[in-house]
């Protein structure tokens, strides 16, 4: 990782999520980089939907960011793991893989895993997981000590992985979009790996994100996902859904739950996405009923 941000690109992108001083890198600013990052950059795959997918050069996925766009975890990952290292963190890279429900563990490279060593925040922990990739994730580090962490409805379990000896797993809360998430324990230097894997995700048509219109977002209390016209919305309370039903609804939705305002989308183009999300809905709702 050899990509760095000049201090004005880091006020820039710290402002982008809410942050307006630099702090010494501690775990208590780490927390509250962390959460600001996961609340106002939704993970989503918007770019991919429209056939104009980013790549993930490090440099890329910061400009993402910069110029008021987002992305998924390679990108999200990606740069949040740069802004930590021009804030002096030390940040480690692991090859990951998402287990979906009904399907069993894997550590495949389809997820880009932070790590982050902080031997004086704690006696007894020396390295902290953080994950602003995948928007079920925590809101916040956690140790990487094995136990449960966080409340309900957002609780997480630590444990040692089955599939990657030395490594570690991340199991979701009951509702969450996966199963849980594997991690090895090796550090990598470069994302060359993960290149065919953003190659599949973003161009094939077996990736499970094409034609997939899909954003989730998280604060400390709720978490929101919109899949096509369907807006979901979970915390203490459970889980309600709410159908989109017009453009200027949709609109709003993206830019006052999400963040995101389709910056990079003319407004001729925005009506055309809304158009494929309500046919691939109305095909939806459809299929459901034959």
């Amino acid at each position: 990782m050899n990509v760095t941000l000049t201090p004005s690109e880091i006020q820039a992108y710290l402002k982008r999520i809410g942050i307006h001083n630099i702090k010494e890198p501690t775990l208590e600013f780490l927390s509250e980089i962390q959460q600001a990052h996961v609340q106002y950059l939704s993970w989503q795959t918007v770019d991919i939907f429209a056939g104009r997918p980013a790549g993930i050069d490090l440099k890329e996925s910061v400009q993402l960011i910069l110029q008021g766009r987002s992305g998924y975890c390679f990108h999200l990952n990606g740069a949040f793991s740069v802004l930590l290292r021009s804030l002096a963190y030390t940040v480690h890279w692991h090859r990951a893989g998402v287990q979906p429900y009904g399907e069993q563990p894997r550590v495949n490279s389809f997820h880009l895993g932070l790590s982050v060593s902080l031997p004086d925040a704690d006696p007894n922990v020396e390295r902290w997981i953080v994950d602003v990739g995948l928007g079920g994730m925590p809101f916040e580090p956690l140790p990487l000590r094995y136990g449960t962490y966080g409340s309900a409805p957002f609780t997480y379990t630590l444990m040692p992985s089955s599939v990657a000896p030395g490594g570690w797993r991340l199991e979701y809360e009951p509702n969450g979009p996966s199963e849980g998430v594997d991690f090895a324990p090796e550090e990598l230097t470069s994302l060359e790996e993960f290149i065919p894997k953003h190659e599949f995700y973003s161009q094939s048509a077996d990736s499970p994100w094409h034609n997939a219109f899909l954003l989730r977002q998280r604060h400390a209390l709720q978490s929101n996902e919109l899949r096509g016209c369907m807006l979901r919305t979970h915390d203490r309370e459970g889980i309600r859904k709410k159908e989109i039903q017009t453009y200027t609804e949709w609109k709003d939705v993206l830019a006052e739950k999400f963040h995101e305002p389709l910056v990079n989308y003319t407004e001729v183009e925005r009506n055309e996405m809304w158009g494929r999300v309500q046919a691939a809905h109305e095909e939806w709702k459809r299929t459901k009923q034959v």
